[in-house]
């Protein structure tokens, strides 16, 4: 009984500590988001393996260059005259004192090495192996594409985090600005200064600011679950976070030349699929050529698993198809379109870009124009609910004044805020469209 009320005794002190480590707990960065999200983001994960996959492909498809070796043992036992003639004649034993016709049972044990090695097959080899080797640069480039587009998911997300935190500071202020504007009224309609209507417009216009306060709330816990949604983790708390910085960032950079879309991974994947069908047409044409091997084993007879006698046999052989089915023609046709279908796809994906990179910087110079229209405005909205609050502290302006200075700044501020993290996210997506993979400062 006393452990147990010790135990409940230490129960305020655990939670104070535990209070205590969530508030000094460090802010998780950008850059630290977009490193969980690195490791943990299944679609990541998921190109990652494909990456693997055509390495596997590219080890498979070198195998080809190399002599096949291989090793076997078995065991036989047969009455049948030719092939016990045949075993005893292997193992140096064969007789021609004995009745062929009716040969007692002969064993054979027989252990062989064998190998062979393709000379020449028109070029399917190489080409096999060039195929491979594209595959695994498209696969690299893919992944490197998946990279790009997560950072700059996580870096959207993060921000909208932040933004959507902005935000209820933002409806914070409207609600204390609202009730010492209320307290102001009160106080006026007391002293016959104010008609009691002033009170009750402003007691409307409180209670919807905190009703867009309560919205602003549930939007930043809408914000956290899409930001841990980005990163592919639960690990992102809205007290890890740090407060949002209302800091101008810098001018958008120079526009990018049209150039700048040769290093976006998309596109050096569509190239590496090109090159890859072009070698898959060059085998499939080397189908119709003779394919030459060299071969050779190594085997060992015995009777009574002891005293092996030894031969080899080894030579070389050149065979060609003459006639598949048109299964050749088939084969070669695909290939053909399919290495016409990867071109096209090369100079779609080449336009695309173009109009991606440039759609971006528009957006990017858009957004920083609308940052500084929004900075300069609000400053304007602040000195004008300023003025207004206190000609209606002195009777010089009547409450409907008030209200649309007061809605006003509210206004501007959920526009400042709105405009100076779409103009980081812009910068990310122009950082996205040059294929750098930086998250947007």
């Amino acid at each position: 009984m006393n452990h147990r009320a010790s135990n409940i005794g230490k129960i305020p002190m655990i939670a104070a500590a535990l209070a205590a480590l969530a508030v000094t707990a460090p802010a998780i960065t950008l850059d630290r988001c977009v490193e969980m999200a690195l490791e943990f983001s299944p679609d990541l994960q998921s190109a990652a393996a494909r990456v693997q996959s055509a390495r596997a492909m590219v080890q498979q498809a070198e195998s080809a260059r190399y002599p096949q070796l291989s090793l076997s043992a078995g065991y036989s036992r047969t009455d049948n005259p030719p092939q016990a003639f045949f075993m005893s004649l292997n193992q140096r034993q064969a007789s021609m004192m004995g009745d062929f016709n009716n040969p007692e049972d002969t064993d054979n044990t027989r252990l062989s090495a064998g190998a062979r090695w393709l000379l020449y097959d028109g070029g399917r080899r190489e080409n096999g192996l060039r195929a491979a080797h594209r595959g695994r640069e498209a696969a690299q480039e893919a992944w490197a594409a998946a990279r790009n587009e997560l950072v700059f998911l996580v870096t959207r997300s993060y921000y909208g985090r932040l933004q959507a935190q902005a935000y209820v500071a933002v409806q914070r202020q409207a609600v204390a600005s609202l009730e010492e504007s209320l307290r102001v009224a009160r106080e006026r309609f007391k002293a016959g200064s104010a008609v009691q209507t002033d009170a009750l417009n402003l007691e409307v216009e409180l209670a919807r600011a905190q009703e867009d306060l309560i919205r602003a709330e549930n939007g930043v816990r809408l914000a956290a679950v899409a930001l841990n949604t980005a990163v592919g983790a639960d690990v992102v708390g809205a007290e890890q976070l740090p407060e949002p910085d209302l800091e101008p960032a810098g001018p958008p950079p120079a526009q990018p030349a049209a150039e700048a879309v040769e290093q976006r991974p998309e596109l050096k994947a569509a190239r590496a699929m090109t090159r890859l069908r072009e070698a898959e047409y060059r085998k499939a044409r080397g189908e119709y050529r003779p394919a030459v091997s060299a071969f050779g084993s190594v085997d060992w007879d015995s009777e009574a698993f002891s005293d092996f006698e030894q031969s080899y046999m080894a030579g070389v052989m050149a065979s060609v198809e003459v006639f598949t089915g048109w299964r050749r023609g088939g084969t070669l046709a695909l290939a053909r379109a399919q290495r016409e279908e990867a071109l096209a796809n090369e100079r779609a994906a080449r336009q695309k870009l173009q109009m991606d990179l440039e759609q971006a910087w528009l957006q990017t110079t858009e957004a920083w124009e609308r940052l500084n229209v929004a900075s300069k405005s609000l400053a304007s909205a602040e000195e004008a609910l300023r003025i207004t609050q206190e000609q209606y502290r002195q009777g010089a302006a009547d409450i409907t004044l008030l209200l649309t200075a007061q809605v006003g700044l509210t206004a501007m501020r959920t526009r400042h805020v709105a405009s100076q993290y779409e103009y980081r996210i812009a910068l990310s997506n122009l950082a996205r469209a040059r294929g750098v993979a930086a998250a947007g400062r």
